[in-house]
């Protein structure tokens, strides 16, 4: 039934429409990031201090923060991936750029900076070191501005690590191993021998700290702030959130997660980037987080259990830091060889994570064989359409066959009347005898919806569709269509509109008005609604869609718009093998014709009447 048909399609339009309309109240396109206020060049890392959790002694004192940038040597990294240095004050790390990664496009733009020291804009590091227990203070332990000496190595490489050391001159030696692998994980090995007479009571700990927020995405649809794991549960924290943890006493509220069985780890993830400190697993520590509120430091810490050290021993600890991009199949491994235990939740996968991460995988193997983004999501778009062509199949043929019902759904309206009840049981036991589902048409779509979500947010999230192109203009897939109507897409000689303002929303690029066509094509294959409000929403739904969406990731559009022409494919063949073959042309042709009459009748039924003459 034709009727039908069309209610089922302009409810299942309707339906994603508003799904779409509260997709834009809660997930605006980024706007571009405002520039944060640096943060004084006199701050730095607040030192942990003691908490129940890390200690098991009373009355044990932190040590001192610092309160100015100490200039000392820095040591170089030379990585596959990274580019840097470690200051020899506290042995930090807090200079890396990620050599395959470009702030933009261009080529020859500036390599993606992670890491920056105090007294450069936005100043992010990291620092691992000793805090002391019962019996030892502050100045027996090396700090934040500590210089230590390069004992081996010159540079620091895959294969080729740099050893410091450093002596309190009261019998404690100090020695650090810090290596690095030809991605992005630091493992720092500290180790630490009593040579005086008396025992010494410390505890080893790993700093991730920045100075005042950075520059962010600040939207719901990407995680950006702390994110922890300790024992299988993953927890994500906001800048805004950490400020209030301040509020609770003592600190306690931000160690409250204890991993006993000691496997975890703790940082903070940007929309690409992320830092993440990594004890080592199997054995207890704390993780806390904390905002120092009057350096407007935000830091994520690793503390261990307090050691005795007796005279004449040792003790070793180490602390892996993961800095770099979140590459899924980086990540996967350093999970996959338990090096990282749940390191892949990291990616903030969303409420669909269920979907969205069989969907990146299927995208990731596609992309590796095929080797254009574009293209392998056009395959994805296949591989999901198979998947639910049994589904999809059933929901074609039961529209088809409810066509095949209309002379005895015709005949039903004539014997039930004016009788509702009566029409709507007959109807009903109809559809139950024929075996068909008048609401089947409404399912096809209902399942897109989902995975329409799962693939945004894979598109939006993941850092392999970042700068990902496809063809021609398309360099960018995880961007609007950057093509245009204002300059009539680059053949006039001026600029298009700035992406994110209104000209922009306004004069859509070519991937949006494919869309637009692709669904308005979807449409024609059923005659348009005879009632005259259907058939209005019915004319209107693929050019609103097609502004919805302009905005919108272009790898995100060509899923759409490869799905429409598929389901267009299979409609069209299901309902011809029914003897059903769609007269687009024809039903082209009568939405005009109907058009014409509705604009006919509007105007006969507003013009005024006519005074009729007469003789008296």
């Amino acid at each position: 039934m034709e009727e039908q048909n069309n209610k089922n399609l302009i409810l299942a339009m309707v339906l994603s429409a508003m799904v779409m309309i509260v997709w834009f109240i809660f997930f605006p396109p980024p706007e571009p990031p405002a520039e944060q206020a640096t943060t004084a060049a006199t701050a730095d890392v607040a030192a942990p201090a003691t908490t129940p959790a890390a200690t098991t002694a009373e009355g044990t004192t932190a040590p001192a923060a610092s309160a100015e940038v100490v200039e000392a040597p820095r040591l170089k990294i030379d990585t596959p991936t990274l580019s840097g240095t470690i200051s020899l004050a506290g042995a930090r790390i807090d200079d890396l750029s990620l050599k395959t990664y470009r702030e933009t496009l261009d080529p020859t733009s500036p390599e993606v900076r992670l890491l920056s020291p105090v007294g450069q804009e936005h100043p992010y590091y990291a620092l691992m070191g000793w805090a002391p227990g019962t019996g030892t203070t502050a100045g027996d332990l090396p700090d934040a501005r500590t210089e230590w000496a390069l004992a081996s190595g010159d540079q620091l490489a895959p294969g080729k690590p740099v050893i410091l050391t450093w002596a309190n001159g009261k019998g404690l030696r100090f020695r650090r191993e810090i290596s690095v692998d030809e991605k992005f994980l630091f493992t720092v090995t500290d180790s630490v021998k009593n040579d005086g007479a008396a025992p010494a009571s410390l505890y080893p700990y790993g700093v991730i700290a920045r100075h005042g927020l950075p520059p962010m995405q600040s939207i719901f649809v990407v995680h950006e702030g702390m994110v922890r794991s300790a024992d299988g549960k993953l927890e994500e924290t906001r800048y805004k959130d950490i400020v209030k943890l301040d509020e609770v006493p003592a600190e306690q509220a931000a160690a409250e997660l204890v991993s006993a069985e000691g496997a975890g780890w703790i940082g903070f993830t940007d929309h690409y980037w992320m830092t993440a400190l990594v004890p080592e697993q199997g054995k207890p520590f704390t993780e806390v987080t904390k905002h120092v509120a009057s350096a407007d430091i935000y830091q994520t810490e690793i503390r261990q259990p307090v050691q005795t050290l007796a005279p004449g021993a040792e003790i070793t600890n180490r602390i892996q830091l993961f800095a770099g991009a979140k590459e899924w199949a980086t990540i996967r491994a350093y999970d996959n060889d338990g090096t990282i235990p749940g390191f892949i939740d990291s990616i903030d996968w969303g409420w669909f994570f269920f979907l969205t991460k069989p969907i990146f995988a299927v995208l990731h193997w596609l992309h590796g064989i095929i080797g254009n983004m574009g293209l392998s999501i056009i395959g994805l778009t296949f591989f999901l359409k198979f998947l639910v062509l049994p589904l999809a199949y059933k929901s074609y043929v039961s529209m088809a066959r409810m066509k095949e019902l209309q002379p005895e759904m015709e005949a039903l309206k004539e014997r039930a009347g004016e009788d509702k009840q009566k029409l709507q049981r007959e109807m009903m036991q109809l559809y139950k005898d024929k075996k068909v589902n008048p609401a089947a048409g409404c399912l096809p779509i209902l399942i897109q919806i989902p995975i329409f979500f799962s693939l945004y947010k894979v598109i939006f999230v993941t850092i392999e569709l970042r700068h990902a192109p496809f063809f021609g203009w398309l360099k960018d897939l995880s961007a609007p269509d950057p093509s245009s109507l204002y300059n009539f897409f680059g053949l006039l000689p001026w600029d298009a509109p700035v992406q994110g303002s209104l000209l922009h929303l306004i004069f859509i690029g070519v991937l949006p008005i494919l869309l637009g066509i692709t669904m308005w094509l979807q449409q024609k294959l059923n005659p348009a609604p005879t009632d005259p409000v259907q058939a209005s929403i019915f004319a209107w739904m693929p050019w609103v869609f097609m502004f919805m969406l302009g905005g919108f990731a272009s790898g995100l559009v060509v899923y759409w718009i490869t799905n429409n022409t598929i389901t267009f494919v299979q409609q069209y063949l299901i309902m011809w093998s029914h003897g059903k073959r769609p007269d687009i042309f024809g039903n082209i042709r009568s939405a005009k014709a109907a058009k014409v009459e509705a604009k006919a009748a509007s105007a006969n039924s507003t013009s005024p009447p006519t005074k009729k003459s007469g003789k008296k």
